[in-house]
């Protein structure tokens, strides 16, 4: 299993643990479940990504984690794709 691979499933078995605690996860909003968690680690052509909130609850402790969308600059985008295009050049 390469690092990346690696890296992301221990954040998806990190979310279960949460999860498990009954710690809602939410997603645009939505409570989410394991099957939804995958495209958390998508960005796409328009610079969209997600962005983990962990919301803590007023007598302290974990209250729930929120991700939501947010935009890259066009700047931001631009540079991505360019950097996109190298590495698939180099394969």
């Amino acid at each position: 299993m390469n690092e990346e691979k690696n890296e992301r499933k221990q954040y998806l078995d990190g979310l279960k643990r949460y999860r498990e605690k009954g710690i809602p996860i939410y997603i645009d909003g939505q409570i989410s479940n394991p099957n939804d968690w995958e495209r958390l680690f998508e960005i796409r052509e328009d610079g969209m990504f997600y962005m983990g909130d962990y919301v803590q609850a007023d007598a302290g402790g974990l209250k729930e984690i929120r991700f939501d969308k947010v935009y890259a600059s066009e700047e931001d985008v631009r540079i991505e794709k360019m950097q996109r295009k190298e590495k698939n050049r180099r394969k």
